[in-house]
């Protein structure tokens, strides 16, 4: 049985011609944030933006090939002829999925993109791995130790502190 496509509504064919906002202006790139905790996606946005748009090519033709062919989304398609138009004038450059996992500060992003764009999404990642894995640090030795302001070490060193100042407690 064939499901029916959502109908195209008026607000996003507005979103095509005139974006309001961050989302609406890089939606045809795929699964854009719409976060404004997004800074640094938002970089990783405008790279694959300034690979995947053709110079000479607008970006509502792109946002139009995005809405009639591939119905706004990373897995319908609506034209198949337009979806293939819209892979082959952004040469399969794609914002697939960005999620935090597990904790507050382990970001995943899934892009199809050139190597160094996937090394930009993968440092995005590791940065703000490590610097909430910091932050975590630093508020377990602060229960331990509340007068603690060495915020400049590194993780390993944390690590260590934070070790010592177990085993402190385990022996007293």
């Amino acid at each position: 049985m064939k499901k029916k496509l959502d109908r195209v509504k008026l607000d996003m064919i507005r979103a095509v011609f005139f974006p309001k906002n961050f989302y609406e202006k890089f939606s045809y790139l795929g699964s854009i944030p719409y976060g404004n905790k997004m800074d640094l996606i938002h970089t990783l946005v405008i790279a694959m933006d300034y690979e995947a748009k053709p110079r000479w090519c607008p970006r509502w033709f792109l946002r139009f090939l995005y809405l009639f062919g591939c119905d706004n989304s990373i897995v319908r398609v609506r034209n198949h002829s337009m979806c293939l138009l819209h892979k082959k004038l952004t040469k399969g450059i794609r914002f697939w999925d960005y999620k935090t996992k597990w904790s507050d500060y382990d970001l995943r992003i899934s892009v199809s993109a050139p190597d160094y764009l996937f090394e930009l999404s993968q440092a995005i990642e590791t940065y703000v791995y490590n610097k909430g894995h910091k932050e975590s640090l630093l508020e377990e030795i602060k229960l331990i130790e509340p007068n603690f302001k060495s915020t400049w070490l590194d993780i390993n060193q944390l690590e260590e502190y934070l070790n010592k100042l177990e085993e402190k407690n385990e022996v007293v």
